[in-house]
């Protein structure tokens, strides 16, 4: 039996620079943190005892005979990547919604290949973990998906993410004077407006109009390095704030599908009651939205929003962790091996590292966004 425990992100600024379309021309940075909420995966060979080959739990239970008939596609994508062919068993569970902006779809498949891989007892760095969740999802299941996500959950903490056009990234802590993080984590609150949506569709929209959004994207990235020089100074932090509303202004111009009518009066409720910047997180449409609010305004924000759910949250920063390996029973053979005496086993064999070289870099996209592929 095998568990890891992969956390959830929030994204202050620079999303949308982390599309390959522009990234690849310019280059991109993204400040993030990841919080104390999290996807948990539990994950085990199962022996051959049942009429199902594998099971798999999510918001659905699928048991299925072959793996080519996992309907979720991230797990069909994963254990075929990764070569399992022996019959396994998993099972998802997580704090907080999916769908929801904050990373969710990423930290499972952080996660999944983390389990998968200590499964066939390998170690997984935080470097290839990022990697290759992104090959899964952008490159093999076509999804139009950033890159910040993945890098933030395997790697946990307050960041800055720079990511360079050759595909190489890089993971910088940022380092704050004392009491600081206490002071950020006491301005923010965060909401889940209770509407999930499928990020992949908006994200299509955004990456359409990236030729068109050049003066736009240029400022979001310039953004990281503002925001990164507030926190680490002495500078007043309500600054921090006013750019977040900053960016929120901008992030709404690259599409109209960003933030729906219901989403703007909310923004002017809490702005009305004292706070001072926020946004929508994630692609947009839905989901969680962080406000920036001096601490003796957050009453009445909270009051102004009491029709939609506050989440509370700390910042992490161990990212994504095997949490529970037993590998005394990591066996499928032998734990069938006593009750058939090796005849049910002639054609099963034990699960066997990988010789496949592992990822340590974005892979470049080639290829042109079509009509078709959004």
């Amino acid at each position: 039996m095998i568990i890891s425990r992969t956390p959830y992100r929030i994204s202050f600024v620079g999303g949308g620079t982390d599309y390959h379309t522009w990234y690849q021309k310019h280059g991109a940075a993204v400040l993030s943190t990841t919080i104390n909420q999290y996807c948990y995966l539990q994950c085990r060979m199962l022996a051959p005892f049942f009429k199902h080959k594998s099971r798999i739990v999510w918001s659905r239970v699928e048991e299925v005979l072959e793996h080519q008939e996992i309907q979720h596609p991230a797990v069909r994508a994963i254990l075929d990547y990764l070569h399992i062919n022996q019959g396994v068993e998993i099972h998802h569970q997580g704090d907080l919604p999916a769908r929801s902006g904050l990373g969710s779809s990423s930290a499972f498949s952080v996660g999944l290949l983390h389990t998968m891989y200590a499964l066939r007892g390998m170690m997984s760095s935080k470097r290839e973990l990022a990697c290759e969740a992104i090959h899964i999802e952008r490159d093999i299941l076509k999804e139009n998906v950033g890159v910040q996500d993945q890098i933030a959950t395997a790697y946990g903490g307050l960041n800055k993410i720079i990511i360079h056009p050759d595909g190489d990234f890089e993971v910088i802590p940022l380092v704050l004077p004392q009491g600081r993080v206490h002071q950020l984590k006491e301005h923010l609150l965060l909401f889940f407006t209770g509407v999930s949506r499928t990020a992949s569709d908006i994200a299509a929209d955004k990456i359409r109009s990236i030729p068109h959004k050049q003066h736009e994207l240029s400022q979001m990235r310039a953004m990281v390095d503002q925001a990164e020089k507030i926190l680490c100074s002495g500078e007043d932090i309500i600054h921090f704030g006013e750019l977040l509303h900053e960016a929120w202004l901008l992030k709404r111009q690259l599409s109209t599908k960003i933030s729906p009518s219901f989403i703007d009066e909310l923004y002017t409720r809490a702005q009305l009651a004292g706070a001072i910047g926020g946004k929508l997180l994630g692609a947009g449409g839905g989901g969680f939205m962080l406000f920036f609010v001096p601490p003796e305004k957050k009453l009445q924000v909270c009051e102004a929003l009491k029709d939609v759910l506050l989440v509370p949250f700390d910042f992490e920063s161990s990212g994504s962790q095997i949490i529970f390996y037993d590998h005394l029973n990591n066996s499928q053979m032998t734990r069938t091996r006593n009750d058939y005496n090796d005849l049910l086993n002639a054609s099963l064999e034990e699960t066997k590292p990988l010789q496949k070289k592992r990822l340590n870099r974005l892979l470049t996209v080639t290829e042109k966004i079509t009509e078709e592929a959004v």
